[in-house]
Formats: structure tokens, C-alpha cells, sequence
């Protein structure tokens, strides 16, 4: 059977645009941390969206590494 390959330059927009997703996501929730402190800091909501920071960011940081390295290697 023959398969159809995908163009590389698709395949790295498909592997970078979830990625540019994730941090616009961070971006957001830092943002929302920021202009509602006072009232997540009233209602005990701050520890959720901090602790989801401290998640959302390292991951994040490893995924960009991981596709960088991969790119450099020539996987990708």
C-alpha cells in the first residue's frame, strides 16, 4: 500500500501550534491571576490558579525544548 507522507513543513506546524496554544493558555491564567488577586485572595482561589501555574509552566518549557531538540536533530 502506499502511504502518503506528510509535507515537513505541515508536520512541524502541527507539532508547534499546540505549543503556542499552551502558552497563550499560561499567558491567560497569569493575566486572570493578575487582574483578580484581590478577589482570588478573598474566596481561597489563589492556591488552585498557583499551583496550575506551577504545572502549566515547566511543561510548557519542556515541550518547546523537546520539539527544539528534535528539530535541531532533524526528526522533524
Amino acid at each position: 500500500m502506499n502511504q502518503t507522507k506528510i509535507n515537513p513543513a505541515v508536520l512541524r506546524l502541527l507539532v508547534i501550534f499546540p505549543n503556542v496554544l499552551s502558552y497563550m493558555l499560561l499567558l491567560g491564567v497569569i493575566i486572570y491571576i493578575i487582574t483578580n488577586f484581590a478577589a482570588l485572595k478573598a474566596a481561597n482561589g489563589l492556591t488552585f490558579w498557583l499551583i496550575l501555574v506551577i504545572i502549566l509552566g515547566p511543561m510548557a518549557i519542556y515541550t518547546t525544548y523537546s520539539i527544539v531538540k528534535r528539530i535541531k536533530a532533524g526528526v522533524l
